[in-house]
């Protein structure tokens, strides 16, 4: 890091991709003032807005927040999206102006972390340290400042970017570069397990003549309570789909599973039955819509053209 920025007080921070995640990490960073500078750059300007009158500073490329950053946080889809971002002439290699912490948010493939790592290790003459540190907690998570982030990669370099994540949730280093994508990975499996277990619950009480509202409360109450039935409880009551957390990412998380497991040369038949179902949920156009549209797509099964998608039994 440079001379006087080992402190989270004397920290420059960059930010790409203030969408509903992003944002509101960004406004609890600038309301802690952990940084000297926050410096944020979108491809749409006017969504930066919230962030501009909390007191960060637009850029208008790539490579003019790397060159304002000692820490760059990326709250961006995948790889693809980070990695457009990266080369030609308004790109982040061009703006390095010297030590950078790359922290990549976006739940990806481990070793495609590790694949780009090496890159821009080799690009910036070892001047870019990356840290996978993909998210779980959800929109109400990040603007409460309590994400869970799962991180992958060296203990120095995390410490260095420690007092900026913890004003955004807790972070953990699991391991190794990617680790914090296996990890994700297998919160992305619990998480779409229970999503469908929910699902089916509601929809199976409510064609049973119970009321969801009070069956929600008990289950919240007993051993199949949790944040993540808390988070979704009042949308699986009003059938509320409206986009927060978008249900065909959980076909690209499923699938990084998917790959981790066979790397691992673990069976995984519930894994196996979950990517059909989110992958039969998408071909049916609900891919756009929040998670819990997950409890429509049960409902209409039995009303849908086509079969269900195959599970452990049928194969």
């Amino acid at each position: 890091m440079r001379k006087g920025d080992e402190t989270g007080s004397h920290m420059r921070v960059g930010m790409i991709g203030l969408g509903s995640m992003g944002m509101p990490m960004a406004r609890n960073l600038l309301a802690a003032g952990v940084a000297s500078r926050v410096s944020v750059f979108g491809r749409s300007p006017e969504k930066l807005a919230p962030a501009l009158e909390a007191g960060a500073e637009r850029c208008d490329t790539p490579g003019a927040v790397a060159s304002q950053s000692d820490v760059l946080i990326t709250v961006l889809p995948d790889l693809p999206q980070l990695e457009a971002l990266i080369d030609g002439e308004d790109g982040l290699l061009a703006g390095l102006a010297g030590p950078l912490v790359l922290v990549i948010c976006s739940t990806s493939s481990p070793e495609g972390v590790r694949a780009l790592a090496r890159r821009l290790d080799e690009q910036s003459d070892g001047q870019i340290r990356v840290l996978d540190a993909p998210l779980s907690g959800g929109t109400d998570g990040a603007e409460a400042g309590r994400l869970s982030i799962m991180v992958g990669g060296e203990q120095e370099d995390l410490e260095r970017v420690r007092p900026v994540l913890e004003t955004m949730g807790t972070p953990v280093l699991l391991g190794p570069l990617g680790a914090g994508e296996v990890a994700k990975a297998c919160n992305q499996m619990v998480v779409a397990a229970t999503m469908v277990a929910l699902s089916e619950a509601t929809v199976i009480a409510e064609r049973a003549g119970l009321d969801v509202e009070r069956l929600l409360g008990c289950l919240g109450g007993g051993y199949a309570g949790g944040r993540f039935l808390e988070s979704r409880k009042q949308r699986l009551i009003d059938k509320d789909y409206t986009p927060s957390g978008i249900a065909r990412y959980m076909i690209k998380d499923l699938g990084f599973a998917r790959d981790e497991a066979a790397q691992q040369q673990v069976t995984t038949p519930q894994l196996s039955t979950l990517l059909a179902l989110y992958h039969d949920l998408g071909e049916r156009g609900l891919g756009e819509l929040d998670l819990t549209v997950t409890q429509r797509y049960i409902a209409e099964l039995d009303r849908l053209p086509g079969s269900a998608p195959a599970s452990s039994e049928s194969k």
